[in-house]
């Protein structure tokens, strides 16, 4: 018999397999259903495109009428013209003739749209009708199909349960074949130990009195013993005969089931990928495929049709040409636009006479008008050069704006999974940035000064023109061109060369210290000119070898001393950059990293003689101090450059001036930035420096420029504060701008920060502390708190 233990393991086995084959008859129905879904899935979902393209088709027809109404209603507008020589005439000119090509190319989308609208209607959602009624029909035999391979894989479960059960009850007989077995070896044993000890018990006492006893119960105990060894060998042939048994039980059962695993592992990996595959999704892809590959061809056909038509506007566009258009136009009314004929001398009342009279006593007079306009000229002339390039240069930053490529609005288009609205992405777009508004009111406040200086180039251009006039007709007469050039040369020598007579000219160095100190917020400095008679004031007396900008009084016009400025490096016999490196430094133009343009640039200029290095480094440092307060003063690197470019730079001859001026304020652009990796430090070139506080400083002998290393220098004001802390207590001060220290002994802090002050080490530095470290501090960059300073 089983034991307890062991029957209820039979169950619990039992009941594991009742599970798992509740599973997976619970999994086959569940794979029914969930090809059911798909197949109901696939049904809506062709409906859904069916419905989809036929109201695509719709839309595609309103769009077409809709464009052909706005295509015919522009054409009648232009075909009622009633001047049609007019008309006519305006064709030949590039905005017109694109003007022309965008009706046409909506009259060519009405079209496109029009096919579009009947190959969704005739082609495509036929198709998809197609598709719908093949997969329906596919699916219900895929479905037949896999309900016998369900059917079957159930059979073959059963019979693996049968063949368990088979194997269960053998098993269970021989284990129980097995016990009785033993039983019986256990009762013989006992049996035999009995009977030796009995035997050895006994003690022969008289022979003849207890032999009979004792045989009697010999012939006992060999009877129990037959009786035992006769169950015993019978129930040994019954465990025999039950092992075997469970033993082919066991191997039936172990090869049913790995059959059954082989079945069921055949139907989940191989009959059901065969079944979607082969059935289920029998051409339904390809058959979608195709209907959607009908889709793209007649989109790419029309995308490809409009790309086209636009192919040609975009060539139109491209031929923009004011220039020609210009030409176009006076070509075409010849008439209106030919000079007229030139005024003569109408005589009054018989004066033939129609020369100048060059005899006394008028010739002196007109030999000193004469002179008199040729020094008029000299001046007009330069002064209206400045205005011209001004007015190119700021032309230049017109047409950079408008001519800004601003127009790729490709991300736009650039639509994320999330499906956002259309309305949320252009809101980013070029119209809908906040700086709009900001970059319109610089473009009018620029267009503005543009056509202030056009107009003051007319006007002085119209004023020399008649001034030349005169005075070519005076000299003609009098023949004193040469005597009056002469003289004017020698003037302009004398000048220069007094400007030239120290490292850094006195007109450069005063005008920057004087700007320095009082005009770094002076707003549109340099762009903004200055009173002539001022500037001819200052200017008369720098030639004089006199410093009218010396000391501290601050009662002159900041624009006239930003225009003195110009005007020197304007009126330079040689450009401080020299003609004969114009080209290598147009090179560095096509550069893309602003260090690696430094780099050439420096490498060009060191090439240059000593004295020309120490002014620019002196001027390009001032410069770029100037563009730090470019928020206040409305003067970036770019609008410097556009002011100095055409100052320090010419352009050669031969060379389109527009385009090469812009590179050239590109450059000195890229110098105003980069000056300090462009030009060589106080330790490679001995001579002035600029100073943020305005003055010169010499670090030949300068005790803030002395040629020590870091942490010398470092050191030297740690030691200095040190002394200074047992002299005053530190001053509270607050930064009014951001400052990069120049060297190792300055600081460099952002606007707002809080800094200690311990003594003044000269009248534009103090000796101070910030984020624990000692160092200059520059005056102008801080707010002192009053109430600590009194």
């Amino acid at each position: 018999m089983t034991s307890p233990a062991k029957f209820k393991k039979d169950k619990e086995i039992i009941a594991e397999y009742d599970t798992q084959v509740k599973e997976i008859r619970a999994q086959l129905t569940e794979q029914m259903k969930c090809l059911d879904q798909q197949c109901e899935l696939r049904v809506q979902l062709l409906q859904d495109l069916q419905d989809f393209f036929r109201k695509k088709a719709e839309i595609e027809m309103d769009y077409s009428r809709n464009l052909e109404k706005l295509a015919e209603r522009f054409l009648a507008k232009t075909r009622s013209t009633k001047d049609q020589q007019f008309k006519k005439d305006q064709n030949v000119l590039s905005p017109v003739n694109c003007w022309n090509l965008l009706l046409n190319q909506v009259k060519r989308e009405s079209r496109d749209h029009t096919t579009l609208s009947d190959i969704y209607l005739n082609n495509i959602i036929p198709r998809f009708v197609q598709v719908s009624e093949d997969s329906g029909r596919l699916f219900k035999k895929s479905k037949e199909v896999g309900q016998q391979l369900q059917d079957d894989l159930m059979k073959v479960l059963n019979e693996l349960y049968s063949v368990m059960k088979t194997y269960h009850m053998y098993n269970a007989d021989s284990i129980s074949a097995q016990s009785k077995l033993k039983e019986a070896e256990k009762q013989e044993e006992k049996q035999i130990g009995k009977s030796v000890k009995q035997e050895d018990r006994q003690t022969p006492r008289s022979p003849d009195s207890t032999s009979n006893v004792r045989i009697e119960e010999k012939h006992v105990r060999r009877s129990s013993v037959k009786k035992i060894e006769k169950m015993k060998e019978k129930r040994q042939a019954k465990y025999t005969e039950n092992k075997l048994k469970a033993i082919k039980a066991r191997n039936e059962y172990l090869l049913a089931l790995e059959a059954t695993n082989a079945s069921v592992f055949k139907y989940y990996i191989h009959d059901l990928s065969d079944l979607i595959d082969q059935c289920c999704d029998l051409g339904y892809h390809a058959s979608l495929n195709r209907a959607l590959r009908t889709f793209l061809s007649a989109e790419l056909n029309l995308e490809q049709s409009k790309h086209e038509g636009l192919d040609a506007i975009e060539n139109a566009v491209e031929n923009l040409d004011a220039t020609s258009d210009k030409q176009r136009l006076m070509e075409m009314y010849n008439n209106v636009f030919c000079p007229p004929m030139k005024f003569e001398f109408q005589p009054h009342m018989g004066d033939m006479a129609s020369q100048l009279c060059a005899q006394q006593p008028v010739q002196s007079e007109l030999v000193q008008r004469c002179q008199q306009l040729q020094s008029r000229l000299s001046t007009l002339k330069i002064e209206n050069e400045e205005v011209k390039k001004t007015m190119e240069a700021t032309l230049q930053t017109i047409q950079d704006i408008v001519t800004v490529e601003d127009f790729d609005v490709s991300d736009c288009f650039q639509y994320s999974n999330s499906m956002e609205s259309v309305k949320s992405t252009v809101s980013e777009t070029f119209m809908s940035k906040p700086s709009i508004a900001k970059r319109r009111a610089n473009q009018q406040e620029t267009e503005q000064f543009y056509f202030t200086k056009m107009k003051e180039y007319l006007e002085g251009r119209n004023l020399i023109t008649k001034l030349q006039a005169k005075h070519d007709l005076l000299q003609k007469t009098l023949g004193e061109s040469q005597r009056t050039d002469c003289s004017l040369a020698r003037r302009s020598s004398t000048v220069r060369k007094q400007d030239s007579s120290q490292a850094i000219p006195l007109v450069v160095e005063s005008c920057i210290r004087f700007i320095s100190r009082h005009g770094l917020q002076h707003e549109g400095i340099f762009r903004v000119s200055g009173s002539q008679v001022e500037v001819n004031d200052i200017k008369n007396a720098f030639e004089r070898g006199e410093d009218p900008l010396a000391g501290d009084q601050n009662d002159h016009d900041m624009d006239s001393i930003a225009g003195v400025l110009k005007l020197y490096f304007r009126g330079l016999e040689h450009p401080l950059f020299p003609k004969d490196v114009f080209h290598d430094l147009m090179a560095c133009v096509t550069m893309d990293s602003l260090q690696e343009r430094a780099l050439h640039i420096r490498k060009v200029l060191l090439a240059l003689p000593k004295t020309t290095l120490i002014v620019m480094r002196y001027l390009f440092a001032f410069l770029n101090h100037l563009s730090q307060f470019s928020e206040e003063n409305m003067m970036d690197p770019y609008n410097l450059a556009i002011c100095f470019g055409p100052s320090l730079m010419s352009v050669p001859e031969g060379h389109d001036q527009v385009s090469c001026q812009a590179h050239v304020n590109e450059l000195i652009k890229t110098i105003i930035i980069q000056h300090e990796n462009v030009f060589p430090n106080p330790r490679e070139l001995e001579g002035p420096v600029y100073s943020r506080g305005g003055s010169t400083e010499d670090y030949c002998d300068s005790p803030h420029g002395e040629t020590t290393s870091a942490e010398d220098s470092t050191q030297d004001v740690t030691t200095e504060h040190h002394t200074s802390d047992d002299e005053c207590e530190p001053i509270e001060a607050i930064a009014k701008f951001d400052y990069v220290g120049r060297t190792a002994r300055e600081l460099s802090f952002k606007k707002g920060a809080s800094l200690l002050l311990y003594q003044r080490a000269s009248d534009d530095w103090w000796e101070g502390r910030h984020n624990g470290i000692d160092g200059l501090i520059p005056h102008q960059y801080i707010v002192v708190q009053d109430t600590l300073i009194s």
